[in-house]
């Protein structure tokens, strides 16, 4: 995904030429680090492209003017997650009569240097992969996606309102599920 997703304005925004407060850099630089993999985890959440991108903004709007009001945030990549989760689901509710992102989409798509067979193939091992992910609780899914964004058991239980153990547990769960399916 390149930065022109998301457009530059944003961060231009926040910079203003040589106006731009510490706060201003800061939010900036953390939209900079993390907006791609807030997307892909509100593209998890079900949120359609369009949707998620301006959700990002949205959450990374919030961060600047809770910051400016003088809130602390102590870990604020964990506070973007959080904020992304709670707002994600909300605008997931909103876009109910339209049909979700499906990101199988992409995977039926032929790849060209690969012949029929390794197609099938793939495509067949994908969809039994997808299946078992499908398959897991829903607090299973979303423990996996925020881990597989870099965030740690307790950023997690904090964006999800869970205790780490929780997390862990999960994701033990989960893991174990889909190594049992890889190994079928």
């Amino acid at each position: 995904m390149s930065a022109s997703i998301f457009g530059d304005q944003f961060v231009g925004i926040l910079r203003q030429e040589n106006t731009a407060t510490p706060l201003q850099t800061l939010v900036a630089q953390l939209f900079e680090e993390s907006r791609e993999d807030v997307y892909r985890y509100l593209l998890t959440l079900g949120l359609h492209p369009p949707l998620a991108q301006e959700t990002v903004q949205e959450v990374f709007l919030r961060l600047y003017a809770s910051l400016k009001k003088g809130e602390k945030i102590q870990n604020p990549r964990g506070w973007v997650f959080r904020v992304a989760h709670n707002h994600g689901l909300k605008v997931r509710a909103k876009q109910h009569s339209e049909e979700p992102f499906d990101p199988a989409l992409e995977a039926s798509l032929p790849h060209p240097l690969a012949g029929a067979e390794h197609e099938l193939i793939e495509r067949e091992r994908m969809a039994g992969f997808r299946r078992a992910v499908e398959g897991l609780s829903e607090q299973q899914r979303r423990c996996l996606s925020l881990r597989m964004e870099g965030l740690r058991y307790p950023e997690i239980g904090s964006v999800l309102g869970i205790s780490a153990s929780a997390v862990g547990e999960f994701l033990r769960r989960a893991v174990t599920r889909l190594r049992k399916v890889r190994n079928e």
